[in-house]
């Protein structure tokens, strides 16, 4: 019997590649969407999501999988309806993301109004203070995308689970690119281009709380445990939400509370306290694990280190720091950690470094009022081999205006 399955999902894959051929060679999704119908017709979520991964690790490219989420969105509605939409007790973390989805509908429908009145010409300044305003508040949304980044795939990713959540990256940084768009058109002035934007910023959307709702949440619902829901739900303050505050009815608490606390904490308290009261000897002297973690938190940058098996083991938690990080990272493999568009410079960086070819590899980019500097170094060991990497992460808009000199305190 087992064979028999294996057989028909092995045949529902090789359609799909065929599909996704097909839409490579630009062939209208109206005219794929019957025979895609028939493959996943009484289809399971986790199938399909098994489906994608598949696929991906097969070979062919995250964007080409990824093209599949549009026909997700217009032709599993009937066949994934059995599904129906994750839910649990508020204050747990698929709940958290459903309240989001809610409130960005609400977001779009504000935004769509004031864009219709902006896109006649000539808007007044009121209008358009309203609309700044109101997309200002809209851009949280990006809280919703990290979250799931950096919490919940690397969850997912524990499981195996790995391709639709490259997927779903890649459809997240289309939207991020949507809305820099929008951002340009209105500093353009261009209202008719704006409002173009906006509508294909909406539509991705709508896809993405389609693949949110009918695949991905039903799937993480089976596949993590109450204890893994509750690291995630640790590790979400450390991100934010978008436009929500979560209820206290379910959280890492009450997952102790059923008897699990021996899998959310492995360190018994007395143990911890004594571990950071212990003497570490280092080349240099001598501080204890306290003190290592205090001074690396003061530290005036952003410090990340992923060792030699490429997954990330450590990162500052300073009390600005630049870019998002959470608990959901440790151990996470560094590919995963980075838009799929970007993966193959991650990969470039640390080969370069395994094979000693390189020492350094630096970029800096600008963030608002920001300018940000980021390094990477290679870490070895006294003999000369591989230990990982060491990133830098810097705000130095301050530092790029120091002209001349100062010897002599002024405060």
């Amino acid at each position: 019997m087992s064979e028999v399955i294996n057989n028909q999902s092995k045949q529902k894959q090789e359609s799909l590649k065929n599909i996704i051929r097909e839409l490579h060679r630009g062939v209208p999704v109206e005219k794929l969407k019957k025979e895609f119908h028939e493959i996943i017709r009484n289809t399971s979520a986790e199938e399909i999501a098994a489906m994608e991964t598949a696929l991906i690790n097969e070979g062919f490219p995250v964007e080409e999988v990824q093209r599949l989420c549009d026909v997700h969105a217009s032709v599993f509605a009937d066949s994934l309806k059995k599904v129906g939409k994750a839910g649990k007790v508020p204050g747990h973390p698929v709940h958290s993301y459903l309240l989001e989805n809610k409130e960005v509908k609400k977001q779009l429908k504000r935004l769509r109004r004031l864009l219709k009145r902006i896109r006649r010409g000539a808007p007044d300044e009121k209008l358009l203070g309203d609309f700044e305003e109101t997309f200002e508040r809209f851009k949280e949304i990006e809280k919703h995308f990290v979250r799931k980044e950096n919490q919940l795939f690397p969850a997912l990713e524990a499981q195996n689970f790995t391709g639709p959540t490259k997927v779903m990256w890649g459809k997240h940084d289309e939207i991020r690119g949507n809305i820099r768009q929008m951002s340009a058109n209105h500093n353009a002035g261009d209202w008719q281009a704006l409002y173009r934007e906006f509508k294909m910023l909406s539509s991705a959307i709508k896809k993405l709380i389609f693949l949110e709702e009918r695949i991905l949440f039903p799937t993480a619902l089976r596949k993590l445990s109450d204890a893994e829901w509750a690291r995630i739900k640790r590790g979400e303050s450390e991100i934010g939400y978008a436009w929500i505050t979560p209820s206290n009815l379910w959280d890492a608490g009450l997952a102790a509370s059923q008897g699990m606390a021996e899998r959310i904490e492995s360190i018994d308290i007395n143990q911890e306290t004594k571990a950071l009261q212990d003497t570490i000897r280092l080349d240099t002297g001598e501080l204890t694990a306290e003190q290592i973690n205090l001074m690396l938190k003061h530290l005036p940058f952003d410090v990340t280190f992923v060792d030699e098996n490429d997954q990330v083991r450590y990162y500052s938690d300073t009390a600005d720091r630049i870019f998002p990080r959470s608990p959901g990272i440790i151990g996470r493999a560094v590919q995963n950690c980075h838009p799929p568009k970007s993966v193959h410079i991650v990969e470039k960086i640390v080969e370069s470094f395994k094979n000693k070819t390189r020492n350094v590899a630096d970029f800096w980019i600008k963030m608002g009022e920001k300018f940000v500097y980021i390094r990477y170094f290679p870490v070895y060991d006294e003999t000369g081999n591989y230990r990982g990497v060491l990133e830098v992460s810097q705000e130095v808009s301050e530092i790029r205006k120091l002209e001349g000199e100062r010897r002599l305190l002024d405060w």
